[in-house]
């Protein structure tokens, strides 16, 4: 009995070291004002649950009525369908396992264990939910048959003179239009495949593998971020969030968890720079910035959490600025090599807008998406996040300490971001996985929140029943 006093004390301990340090009150939930900031975390959770009610009812009468929103479960692409399969025992344990022994885990591993574990763990999380739909449905055959980046490995034979001609085929109505996917994306999304493929690994299988086992780094990057520029132990808080996200339904086989992958690592490699003052690290951020531009046109827009990036270490940067300089010098490397490869990425953005609005883009409302897209960030980044950004908000305005400002600003620099994306109107559906690499950048949000377990039930229950009642597109 002493024995099992003493392991409770210790993990109490774990836990309130954990904590950010001087962020308020309202983070530990055995303050004075404990019930009152329950209340309103379960305000912006409802008002997160209307959002998605009234994008669900509202769709679904659009679309019965005028056809016009394309998707059969809005506001996802998706079908109802309840279905199990056998990646369900695997997920349900994992979820259950999560709730009950990551945040612990998360305040006592050592960092670099917590590293290799939260990938671990999150390639786990990912995959057996893609299994539930089996491996040939959930895995093998997305990237086929709704991302079509595998169907045109052949006419890339020859890489150079199919990048000089890429743009030739943007438009719907030209000889040989490439299909929307290739078409909506920079050739290097494409080019990802045909490099697997010349590499030996064929077929929808090891593509699938690919996005799953690169996008399960997305959460690692995230962590080590959120480290450098917050401290330790607000990544530890964010850890289990990270990895347990909502956002792995559709993270697994979709090449946007690759894109994610990427746009996470630019951004981690940037914190690395600015707080060690290593040129190399921000050489490499900018390599990895130029290569996000050329896998996805709207993550131009991961520039914002970027920006936000270099004025929260700030200090660092005016101390020595040679960083940008060297972020700049890599930043250029991606963009040189497709420029004189023959690809002109403003005449590619310019023809795809004009694609975008010869398809499904041009017809879709944007009055109904516009606030639509937002619920669909709701249910990937779970409820735990809707009042994680109210305590977010709480951080910026109110008597927080620098180390609890720092992430709230690298969050909030995502939603700017994200917001943009909505407005431009080039987002409309769809954006459950579009947005991704956004994100996963609200998801450190969570660490703000008390009592980690009862949060994480809520959000592993939210992605079990995503992917088990809806047979989700991607």
């Amino acid at each position: 009995m002493r024995r099992l006093r003493r392991r409770r004390a210790a993990y109490r301990s774990d836990v309130t070291r954990s904590l950010p340090p001087d962020t308020g009150r309202d983070l530990r939930p055995d303050g004075p004002d404990a019930r009152r900031d329950l209340r309103r975390d379960l305000y912006a959770v409802g008002a997160a649950v209307l959002l998605v009610t009234a994008a669900v009812l509202i769709g679904r009468h659009i679309q019965f009525t005028r056809h016009t929103l394309f998707v059969r479960w809005p506001p996802v692409l998706a079908t109802w369908d309840p279905h199990l399969g056998p990646g369900t025992p695997a997920a349900v344990l994992l979820a259950a396992a999560g709730v009950a022994y990551g945040p612990r885990l998360a305040a006592r591993l050592p960092w670099r264990g917590l590293l290799a574990a939260a990938w671990a763990a999150s390639t786990a999380w990912i995959l057996s939910l893609a299994l539930v739909d089996g491996w040939h449905r959930g895995v093998a055959r997305r990237l086929t048959t709704r991302e079509e980046y595998l169907r045109v490995i052949g006419r890339f034979h020859d890489i150079h003179a199919t990048l000089r001609d890429f743009t030739h085929h943007i438009v719907a109505g030209t000889p040989d239009p490439w299909p929307a996917h290739v078409a909506g994306h920079p050739p290097g999304a494409t080019l990802t495949f045909v490099l697997l493929d010349r590499a030996g690994l064929h077929g929808g299988g090891w593509a699938g593998l690919w996005c799953v086992l690169t996008g399960a780094t997305a959460c690692v990057a995230v962590l080590v971020a959120v480290r450098a520029l917050a401290g330790e132990a607000f990544a530890r808080r964010a850890a289990p969030f990270l990895v347990l996200a909502p956002a792995a339904v559709w993270m697994g086989t979709s090449a946007d968890g690759w894109f994610t992958a990427v746009a996470a690592w630019a951004l981690a490699l940037l914190a690395l720079a600015v707080t060690r003052r290593s040129l190399a690290w921000a050489a490499a951020s900018g390599l990895l910035f130029g290569l996000t531009c050329y896998l996805s046109y709207g993550l131009t827009l991961i520039a914002l959490p970027g920006a936000a990036v270099l004025w929260v270490a700030r200090d660092q940067v005016r101390r020595r600025p040679a960083l940008l300089l060297a972020c700049l010098a890599g930043l250029a490397v991606v963009p040189l090599a497709f420029t004189f490869a023959g690809f002109d990425w403003w005449t590619a953005y310019r023809l795809l807008v004009t694609r975008y609005h010869q398809g499904v883009g041009g017809t879709r409302p944007y009055g109904y998406w516009v606030w639509a897209n937002l619920a669909c960030t709701v249910l990937i980044t779970g409820p735990a996040t809707a009042a994680g950004l109210r305590r977010t908000a709480t951080a910026l305005t109110g008597r927080a300490s620098r180390a609890a400002v720092r992430p709230a600003v690298l969050v909030c620099a995502a939603l700017v971001a994200l917001l943009v994306a909505d407005l431009s109107g080039m987002s409309k559906a769809e954006t459950e996985r579009i947005w991704l690499p956004f994100a996963v950048w609200l998801l450190p949000a969570c660490a703000y929140l008390p009592r980690p377990q009862a949060w994480l039930a809520a959000q592993t229950a939210l992605a079990l029943l995503l992917n088990h009642l809806l047979m989700t597109g991607w």
